[in-house]
């Protein structure tokens, strides 16, 4: 073999034989192809044409970078991603936000400022404005995630018990375990237990309770069940407005149709029946309305509504086929003179049978809101 061939084979270059072992014993001798460096030879016309330029083959030639290597398009850009996502709007963590981060970092560094604080008021984060955390709850989940702990005379034995319970209620008795997806089962017997209290009596069964991280989770979870259709019969939402943007946001990502009734600044923020009736009838031209979705008390309006207009609510929701959606996450933050909650589920259950029997009505609320101000929250419906 020549001194050329030997180079060729040797481990320092790569090479391959391209014809097998039959035709060596044959007697032909080996063709090589090297990976780094041209054919040996162009006699053969597939060979002769590797070794043509892709712009003498007609193809269109790629664009090198500097290191030799041809580059690739990225698959995901900012042109072709999901268009509705693009058209989401979160105000609550938009521009402004950003901004007044930047103002704390410039703070932070020394940089003179007509103000010495940036209170953040586009979010309800309790813990970051100083709230302090419940004992309580850091003791259960602690004991939860780590059960030797409750061989601890430190922790009360309220809070061993909780957390007995809790456990019992896992998968090999660890909360590391899967749970059923509307969530742990005795967390969900806690929660009917609350709602009875709350409601005066009303039954609530925990199969009917969904636990989800968030109220906004359950919410967007809500929507997903209830978007369909296409072009006119693409399903309408009706939100108010002034709004929280959790709203206008999931049903931009989700291309449902934002349908708009305004609340009557002039009463305190109170829903119109007439209002609410204009928003339905104009949007029936050109979508579905399915749901009507009621923030109470109202945020960012802070409007607590009257039992009346729940009733007034209810009846317009019942007329007009409407799958009521109830966000009361800030049931428990009541403060005005000559204001009360009243749940949704409540009224529609003391409006008897006619109504409660056809009405469809999922309520949500938040341990992240109310006196809690836990961001580890869930939500029922």
């Amino acid at each position: 073999m020549s001194a050329t061939r030997m180079q060729l084979l040797s481990p320092r270059n790569v090479r391959l034989l391209s014809r097998g072992r039959n035709e060596l014993l044959a007697g032909a001798g080996p063709r090589v192809c090297s990976l780094t460096s041209p054919p040996l030879s162009s006699s053969s016309p597939g060979r002769a044409l590797s070794s043509l330029s892709a712009t003498r083959r007609g193809l269109p030639k790629e664009k090198m970078s500097e290191n030799g290597v041809s580059p690739r398009a990225k698959v995901l850009t900012i042109d072709n991603m999901n268009p509705t996502v693009k058209k989401v709007e979160y105000a609550v963590r938009g521009p402004i936000v950003q901004r007044a981060l930047e103002l704390e970092r410039e703070l932070s560094e020394g940089m003179k400022k007509p103000f010495v604080e940036v209170i953040k008021a586009n979010i309800g984060d309790a813990h970051a404005m100083g709230q302090q955390p419940i004992t309580f709850f850091r003791q259960v989940l602690a004991l939860c995630s780590y059960p030797e702990l409750l061989n601890d005379s430190s922790f009360p034995e309220d809070a061993k018990s909780r957390a007995q319970r809790i456990l019992q209620s896992c998968g090999g008795n660890s909360m590391g375990s899967y749970s059923a997806s509307q969530g742990i089962e005795s967390v969900r017997q806690d929660v009917a237990r609350y709602i009875e209290r709350r409601d005066g009596g009303v039954p609530c069964n925990p199969d009917n309770i969904f636990l989800t991280t968030g109220a906004s989770d359950g919410i967007v979870t809500m929507l997903k069940l209830l978007v369909c259709g296409e072009g006119e019969t693409r399903t309408g939402v009706m939100i108010s407005i002034p709004q929280y943007p959790l709203y206008s946001a999931a049903l931009a990502e989700l291309a449902a149709v934002q349908v708009n009734y305004y609340l009557n600044e002039e009463k305190c923020w109170s829903m119109d029946l007439s209002e609410l009736q204009r928003s339905l009838d104009e949007a029936r031209r050109h979508c579905n309305p399915r749901a009507l979705c009621v923030i109470n008390p109202g945020n960012p309006t802070g409007q607590v509504q009257s039992r009346q207009c729940i009733e007034d609510v209810i009846r317009f929701a019942a007329k007009e086929r409407l799958f009521l959606m109830a966000d009361e996450v800030y049931q428990d933050n009541v403060y005005a003179e000559g204001c009360q909650f009243h749940s949704f589920k409540k009224v529609l259950f003391d409006m008897g049978p006619e109504y409660s029997d056809i009405v469809e009505l999922a309520s949500f609320h938040s341990t992240s809101k109310c006196y809690m101000g836990e961001v580890n929250s869930v939500c029922f419906t």
